[in-house]
Formats: structure tokens, C-alpha cells, sequence
């Protein structure tokens, strides 16, 4: 049984339907306390449920939003950018999550977005796989982005418009559309 890490309901659709076309067994996994401010969280995590709904498969929530760790920038301390540390957090609370509870290996819907670093997604998938003796199951989903978006569109899930932390929220082109949408 495979563990998958999920950003986002959007970004699952993909992956999902692959891997159960496939004939791979999964769990859905949410942890993303990187994603900000609290409705943002609260609002991708619903949309995550719906579409682990959507698939018949089952949603394991674990973590909080943490806005102000990204906003203080300790992160630096140990990692080049907040993207590295933002992979290394989410991959480490799944393979760690995914070696207690008997899976036979993690991945991440990450691994779906053109957008993402997908030499580092790997990289750090890698380094906790070793860290937690548990494979990591490499797929590279980004020939199903599009796709995956226009299948989250069909069922009528939101679909948002920057990565996920604070920072990517105030450099988002959309950022005066999100807050406003929140505060109807």
C-alpha cells in the first residue's frame, strides 16, 4: 500500500487516477503546514477531501498551518530557499508517517505540478526514504497536470492560484482576488 502525499485536491486527481488504473492500493496523506493564511488550509484540505471522496480512498489529515515559521525565516538557517525546506518538511512527515504505519512506500502529488523543483521533490523523496527505510515510489505525474486540473474543474473543486505559503501569496498576480474571495 502506498502512501501519497497530498498538496491539494487538484493536484491529486492525476496521480490518483493513474495509480488506481494502475492497480496500486493508496492512502492519501495531507500535511502542509506551509500552506497560509488558516482559510487557504482549511479550504485546500476540504477540496482534498472531496476528492479522496471522488476516489473511494481514504484522507489521513496530521499537522496544523504554520504561518508564522514561514514568515520568521529560520528555515534559512538549514535550507537554501523555502521551497527545499518546504519539500524536506512534508516528505519527512510522510515517510516517517508511512514507515510507522506499515505502508511499503511514500510519494508526493507534488510531483505532478510543472511548476515544482522536481529534481529536489526527488532528492529530498531519497533522502528520507534512507532516513526512515522506507521506498520511495518515483512517478513523474506532469504530463497529467493539465489534464488533472480539468478533471478537479469537472467535479468542482477550487483550484488555487499560488503554491501555498505566505510568501508565494504576496508575490501571486491573484493575491487581491484571494483575500477578497475569503472575506464573502
Amino acid at each position: 500500500m502506498l502512501l501519497l502525499h497530498a498538496c491539494c485536491g487538484p493536484c491529486s486527481m492525476y496521480p490518483v487516477d493513474f495509480l488506481k488504473e494502475s492497480g496500486r492500493e493508496l492512502d492519501l496523506f495531507w500535511f502542509n503546514p506551509n500552506i497560509h493564511p488558516q482559510f487557504e488550509w482549511d479550504r485546500r484540505l476540504e477540496n482534498l477531501q472531496k476528492a479522496a471522496d471522488h476516489y473511494g480512498v481514504k484522507l489521513i489529515a496530521e499537522g496544523e498551518c504554520r504561518e508564522d515559521y514561514w514568515k520568521s525565516g529560520e528555515y534559512l538557517n538549514e535550507f537554501n530557499t523555502r521551497c527545499l525546506m518546504c519539500y524536506d518538511v512534508r516528505l519527512d512527515a510522510a515517510a516517517k508517517f508511512a514507515s510507522e504505519n506499515g505502508y511499503d512506500a511514500f510519494s508526493t502529488t507534488l510531483l505532478v505540478s510543472p511548476y515544482q523543483n522536481h529534481e529536489a521533490i526527488i532528492d529530498a523523496g531519497k533522502r528520507k526514504s534512507e532516513k526512515y527505510h522506507i521506498d520511495f515510489e518515483y512517478h513523474d505525474f506532469r504530463e497529467g497536470f493539465r489534464k488533472g486540473q480539468n478533471m478537479a474543474r469537472d467535479i468542482g473543486l477550487y483550484r488555487q492560484k499560488y503554491c501555498g505559503c505566505i510568501i508565494s501569496l504576496e508575490e501571486s498576480d491573484f493575491k487581491e482576488k484571494i483575500l477578497k474571495s475569503f472575506e464573502q
